[in-house]
C-alpha cells in the first residue's frame, strides 16, 4: 500500500473517529435537563456532575500523555472511543443517583484519553500532509454533533427514555468505530523531536496570552454545551423537545463557520477574524440574556456558534506558529485548557444563576470572551494568514494527498 492511501485511510478513519465523538457528546448535553429529571439531581448539586466529567477527563489527558511512551496513540484512542460509547449508555441504563455519578466518571475518564489520542493523531497526519487538515476534524466533530442533537430531539419528541435514546447510536457507531480503528496512521517522528526541544526558557509565558484565550473560549462552549437546553426550558419556557434545538443551532453555525472560515483568514488575517469572531460571540450572549422567549434566545445561540467556532482553531494554529520547532508541545499544554475553561464554566454558570439569575450568569461567559479582544495581537498578522506559506512548507517529508482542505 502507497503512503497517500495509507494516510488517505488514516484521514477518514480520524474524521469517522471526531465525528462519533461529536454524536455522543451531543446526546450527552442536550439530554442534561432529562438525566437532571431520571435521578433527582438537584439545581444545586447539577454543577459539581457537570464539573466532575472535565476534572477527570482532564486528569485522564495527563495521563495519556505518559500512557503514550509506551504504546502507541492509535491503541488508546481504539479502546477509548467504545468506552465512551459505553459510559454513555451507561448513564441512560441506571436508576440511582450513584448509577449516574459512576457513568459520568467513566464517561469523563474516557473521553480525556479519547481527545488527547485523536488529537496526537490528527497532528501526526498533518505533519505528514504538509499543510492543515484539523479544521477539517473538528467540522466532522461538528456534523456529529448535529446528528446527536437532532436524536436527541427525537428522543425528547417521542417521550423516549434515555436508554432508548442512546441505544442505537451505540449499537450503529461503536462497531463501526472499531473497524475504522484499524486504518488509523500512527507517526512517531516529529512528536519526540517536539518534546525534546521544548519551549525554551520563558517559552510557556510566551503561550500563556493563547492558554488564556483558549480557557475563556471553551467556558463560552461549555455554558452552551452545558446550559443551553436547561437554559431554555427553565428561564425561557420552552418544552424539552424545544431545549434539545439551541445545541444543534450551536452545532450547525459552528460547522458553517469552521467551513468558511479559511476563506476569511486569508483575506483578513487570522487576528481580524478572531476579533470579529469574538464580537459576534459577546452579542450572542447579549441576546440569550436579553431574550423574551425562545426563539429569540435561539436567535442568540445561532451568533455563539458563528462567533466560537473560530477561536479555538486559530489559537492552536498560533501557537504552532509561536513555536515552530516545538508545536507538538505548545499545542499539547495549550489543550490543557479546554478542561479548565469546562471546569470553570460550567460550576461558574450555575453559582451564578443560583445566586443571582441564570440571565445575568450569560453576562459572566459574555464578559471573559471578550478578554480575547486584548490578546488579539497574539494571533500576529500577514504572516498568519491560515493556508498560505506556513501551512504548505516545502519539505520532502511532507506528502500532499488531495486539494480539499477540509475533506475527511
Amino acid at each position: 500500500m502507497t503512503d497517500d492511501v495509507r494516510l488517505r485511510r488514516g484521514r477518514g478513519a480520524l474524521g469517522f473517529s471526531f465525528f462519533v465523538q461529536g454524536v455522543a457528546f451531543a446526546l450527552l448535553v442536550t439530554r442534561i435537563p432529562a438525566i437532571q429529571d431520571r435521578y433527582g439531581i438537584s439545581d444545586g448539586l447539577l454543577p459539581a456532575f457537570l464539573a466532575a466529567v472535565p476534572v477527570l477527563a482532564g486528569a485522564s489527558s495527563v495521563a495519556t500523555e505518559h500512557l503514550v511512551k509506551r504504546v502507541a496513540p492509535s491503541l488508546v484512542l481504539r479502546w477509548a472511543q467504545p468506552l465512551v460509547l459505553l459510559s454513555l449508555l451507561g448513564v441512560g441504563a441506571g436508576g440511582q443517583m450513584w448509577h449516574v455519578a459512576v457513568a459520568l466518571g467513566a464517561f469523563g475518564l474516557s473521553v480525556g484519553a479519547l481527545d488527547a489520542s485523536m488529537n496526537m493523531l490528527g497532528v501526526s497526519l498533518q505533519r505528514a500532509y504538509g499543510r492543515s487538515i484539523m479544521l477539517g476534524f473538528h467540522a466532522a466533530y461538528s456534523l456529529g454533533g448535529i446528528l446527536g442533537a437532532s436524536a436527541a430531539w427525537a428522543g425528547a419528541h417521542w417521550e423516549l427514555s434515555l436508554f432508548v435514546s442512546y441505544l442505537p447510536a451505540v449499537v450503529v457507531l461503536l462497531p463501526l468505530a472499531l473497524l475504522g480503528s484499524r486504518r488509523y496512521v500512527d507517526g512517531a517522528a516529529g512528536r519526540g523531536e517536539a518534546v525534546e526541544k521544548g519551549l525554551g526558557s520563558g517559552g510557556f509565558k510566551l503561550l500563556l496570552p493563547l492558554c488564556l484565550v483558549m480557557a475563556c473560549a471553551y467556558i463560552g462552549d461549555s455554558t452552551v454545551a452545558n446550559w443551553s437546553a436547561k437554559y431554555l426550558q427553565d428561564v425561557l419556557g420552552s418544552s424539552e423537545q424545544m431545549a434539545t434545538v439551541p445545541y444543534n443551532v450551536y452545532m450547525v453555525t459552528t460547522l458553517l463557520g469552521r467551513a468558511a472560515g479559511d476563506l476569511g483568514v486569508r483575506r483578513f488575517g487570522a487576528a481580524a477574524v478572531v476579533r470579529g469572531g469574538t464580537l459576534v460571540a459577546a452579542a450572542g450572549f447579549a441576546v440569550v440574556a436579553a431574550a423574551p422567549g425562545a426563539w429569540v434566545g435561539m436567535l442568540g445561540f445561532t451568533l455563539l456558534g458563528i462567533g466560537l467556532c473560530v477561536i479555538v482553531p486559530q489559537t492552536f494554529a498560533a501557537a504552532g506558529r509561536l513555536f515552530p520547532g516545538a508545536s507538538d508541545t505548545a499545542v499539547a499544554r495549550l489543550n490543557i485548557f479546554n478542561y479548565v475553561g469546562f471546569l470553570i464554566g460550567s460550576p461558574l454558570v450555575g453559582a451564578v444563576g443560583d445566586a443571582w439569575s441564570y440571565r445575568g450568569a450569560m453576562l459572566v461567559p459574555m464578559a471573559l470572551v471578550l478578554v480575547t479582544l486584548f490578546q488579539a495581537r497574539s494571533f500576529g498578522s500577514e504572516g498568519a494568514r491560515y493556508g498560505v506559506r506556513h501551512e504548505r512548507r516545502a519539505g520532502d517529508r511532507a506528502v500532499d494527498v488531495g486539494r480539499g482542505g477540509n475533506e475527511v
